[in-house]
């Protein structure tokens, strides 16, 4: 929910060496509403702040803690926050605190801060909790003063602690927080959320019923947004944009619709601080009384309430809170006493600092936006992600009679018609990654409202070629945002050899466009489609891939569609597999993933799961290496810490293989620790996609068709579509903080065609992270850290020039 943020680059690179925590304590607290991932941010710091030799201590009970001393503040070890990871809320506690708000409850605070040396606070929280260590921090100098004039603390003391640096995390499932693209919890909040719609859409198409379900959100719509785009809801009412007059009638209007389709089932999402135009609470209750009342359809009521906060954190904010941690740790390090409290954010793939006031400004002005009725004006102010969820669910929303589809539209300049209503095809190419259905279900719906016709093509480049092909309507699609695999089919079989007998097909169907959904093998046949086009000119129409594989192996693209999910069920696995471990001492658990050559699951599904040690094929390892781990993992089973956890990409070596790998901890921990080994195969594959894939995929597919049908109106010409340069054969892919068309001929350069990996991966950032939080010795580049950014409001006019996620 970022507002737009001009970037600083360092122009020198620097290690985190150069950063030493010597004689410096740290404070850790969480304040406010709990929210899942606030325990792997608190071990974060804990173990950054450890690793580069400053005291670390936890703050329990939050602000509370903080002004009753004694024994809420303890120092942290190592060991203290082993197990932490895969638990949900906060285990040292919150709490909130009219004592803090007090001068005498801050001074009381400093205090015992001071006693412990303790003059860098990270705070994980909302906006209050924020605003209220930013408040301690301006009054510092002064609490100082009152404390030495008390004969509470000496004047070498108060020179001593003279500055009090800040920090702030934003913990918060709401994602309320201006400055940041999500807030720790918000992902896992979500989880929970669409667990409850997955199971009630069961039991809601067996009765043919009607649900009405309460979300979190009193002033903030996202989670209701969010949740209505992944599971495909009906309606759906937040605080940000109140529906007009007349939308009982609109919606029941909707519903009876739907019904008369043959849809068995409608969902309406409500947040819990949902209003109308004139500032009336929408209720559950009240929705419910309508639907029957209006349509005599069976409606029930389901209110979440705080299951959304519960439950163990996805492995997304698992690994949002620990990159944020590591920085929070690095940006107090780096402060001096000029330096502003900031607040570590996520902006599209990157933790940023921004100035921590500007965020809460914008925040706090949001909230007056609304209380104004300039809902608009407060959708802005929510940021590019936020508007792009709520510009998706529109376009998803509304269905186009026949009668409304356009006949044509006049050209500039041109005097023949343009015809806007062109054939568009859509398949799916590769191994099946959960979100390619969501993707398939946009693109299809988005298609027909932009006045396109639609058509799916089964198994693939294979069916293609077969002949496969037919129309898909809007109905066809109906309730696949939350099916796992791939509904059309998919297989790996490339165009190359089947050329001709693909321009057949699309020559039959008078195809003008099309959109690939897959990996790999969707990145290299589109590459060959497009160089047949002095060949063919079937292939001279308008071509976008969107990346969707598990291994997140595509060039052009940070993220792929299904990998967040793949991801889950490699955390959900290795959370189950330590817990098997409960009752038995030092043993070692040896785990293979996917991903072909990428070693992006392991890494990542490292740095969520809390493994000691990834091999991956880029980052090359010998025997020694091999040794060395055994050795570390021998020391760990010296402490408390007895359990240890070592990930194995599957093409990592061709040699050092699992079963060597097993044998060799094994032989090497005799009498140290006994050894499993796990092999997750194709369960990494299937299940239901994951909220943020299921999002991912359906924002982006709507992206594509956008460009397909901007790209159709510039290719027409003398009465066909003729398209052949290489801008019209792209590949839309997320790059670091925007949604980007690039063609994919200009993507072989960074591409190695025979690992089928891009030669440059950044999530390769994240491995010096995993390996601190681990305890190796290692260096961790932070060139993109280290200066604030400030947060900027953005224009309604820019808000289309890129696409965070």
């Amino acid at each position: 929910m970022a507002g737009a943020v001009a970037p600083k680059r360092q122009d020198t690179r620097k290690f985190f060496e150069n950063l030493s925590g010597a004689g410096k304590s740290i404070g850790v607290l969480t304040s406010g509403g709990d929210a899942q991932g606030m325990n792997a941010a608190v071990r974060a710091v804990v173990r950054m702040g450890i690793y580069v030799g400053a005291k670390v201590y936890f703050i329990h009970e939050g602000y509370q803690g903080m002004v009753d001393g004694g024994d809420n503040i303890k120092e942290a070890t190592w060991e203290s926050v082993s197990s932490m990871l895969q638990v949900g809320g906060t285990v040292i506690g919150s709490a909130r605190c009219k004592e803090f708000r007090t001068h005498e409850g801050r001074l009381k605070a400093a205090h015992n801060l001071v006693e412990r040396g303790i003059t860098n606070l990270c705070v994980i929280g909302g906006d209050g909790s924020l605003t209220g260590a930013n408040l301690f921090r301006e009054e510092w100098s002064g609490l100082l003063d009152e404390l030495v004039q008390q004969g509470l603390i000496s004047e070498e003391a108060a020179r001593t602690n003279s500055v009090l640096h800040i920090v702030g995390m934003v913990g918060s499932i709401d994602n309320d927080f201006c400055g940041t693209d999500m807030t720790i919890g918000t992902d896992s909040a979500l989880h929970r959320i669409i667990e409850v719609v997955d199971a009630i859409m069961t039991t809601a198409q067996s009765h043919q019923r009607t649900f009405v379900l309460e979300v979190m959100g009193r002033h903030c719509g996202y989670l209701a947004l969010v949740s209505a785009l992944a599971c495909g809801a009906d309606w759906v009412f937040f605080p940000e944009m109140p529906p007009e007059d007349g939308w009982e009638d609109n919606m029941c209007q909707k519903l009876s619709e739907n019904r008369a389709d043959k849809k068995r089932l409608n969902i309406i999402i409500v947040a819990e601080g949902a209003i109308d135009c004139h500032n009336k609470a929408i209720t559950p209750d009240y929705i419910k009384e309508l639907v029957v009342r209006c349509l005599g359809f069976d409606t029930r009521v389901t209110i979440l309430g705080h299951v959304q906060r519960g439950g163990t954190p996805s492995a997304f904010d698992r690994i949002l809170a620990s990159r944020m941690g590591v920085e929070a740790v690095l940006a107090l390090l780096e402060a001096s006493a000029s330096t502003p409290a900031c607040v570590v954010s996520l902006v599209g793939n990157q933790a940023v600092r921004l100035p921590l006031m500007e965020c809460v400004q914008m925040t706090q002005e949001v909230q007056k936006a609304m209380d104004e009725k300039k809902f608009e004006e407060a959708v802005r102010l929510r940021g590019r992600s936020f508007e792009n969820n709520l510009s998706t669910y529109r376009l998803l929303s509304y269905r186009k009679a026949d009668s409304e589809l356009p006949n044509g539209e006049e050209v500039a300049g041109d005097e023949e018609q343009f015809n806007s209503s062109f054939n568009v095809a859509v398949l799916n190419v590769g191994a099946p990654a959960a979100g390619m259905n969501a993707a398939v279900r946009s693109a299809v719906r988005v298609g027909i409202t932009e006045g396109h016709k639609m058509f799916a093509v089964n198994d693939g480049f294979e069916g293609f070629y077969k002949g496969q092909i037919k129309e898909i309507k809007w109905g066809d699609v109906g309730g696949w945002t939350g099916q796992g695999g791939s509904l059309l089919g998919t297989k790996r079989t490339l165009p190359g050899k089947h050329l001709d007998k693909i321009a057949e097909q699309i020559r039959i169907h008078n195809i003008s466009a099309l959109l690939v959904i897959g990996g790999f093998e969707a990145y290299v046949g589109l590459l060959e489609l497009s160089a047949a086009r002095d060949k063919y000119n079937e292939f001279c129409v308008p071509m976008v891939m969107v990346p969707a594989t598990v291994s997140n192996n595509i060039p052009g693209s940070d993220l792929s569609i299904g990998s967040d999910t793949a991801l889950n069920a490699i955390t959900d696995t290795c959370d189950r597999i330590k817990q098997s471990a409960s009752g038995t001492k030092r043993r070692v658990f040896i785990i293979e993933t996917m991903g072909g050559y990428c070693g992006y699951l392991a890494t990542v599904g490292g740095l969520a799961a809390g493994a000691d040690t990834v091999y991956i094929y880029e980052e090359p390892f010998d025997i020694r290496d091999l040794q060395a781990n055994v050795e570390h993992l021998t020391q760990k089973m010296k402490t408390s810490i007895q359990r240890g956890l070592v990930l194995r990409n599957e093409n990592c070596n061709e040699n050092f293989t699992t079963d060597f790998v097993y044998q060799l901890y094994t032989e090497e921990g005799r009498g140290v620790f006994d050894c499993r080994k796990n092999i997750l195969g194709h369960m990494q594959q299937g299940g239901a996609p994951s909220p943020f894939d299921r999002n991912f995929g359906t924002k982006v597919a709507a992206k594509a068709i956008q460009w397909i049908t901007r790209t159709l109106k510039d290719s027409y010409k003398g009465g066909r579509v003729f398209a052949n340069s290489e801008d019209t054969a792209c590949l839309l892919g997320m790059r670091r903080r925007a949604m980007v068309f690039q063609p994919v001929a200009q993507l072989r350069d960074e591409t190695d065609f025979v690992h089928r990996i891009p030669k440059e991966q950044w999530w390769l950032k994240l491995r010096p992270l995993m390996k601190i939080l681990a305890k190796y010795k290692t260096s961790y580049d932070v060139s993109d850290s280290g200066q604030l950014e400030h947060v900027t409001r953005v224009r309604p006019k820019e808000t289309n020039t890129s696409s965070t996620i």
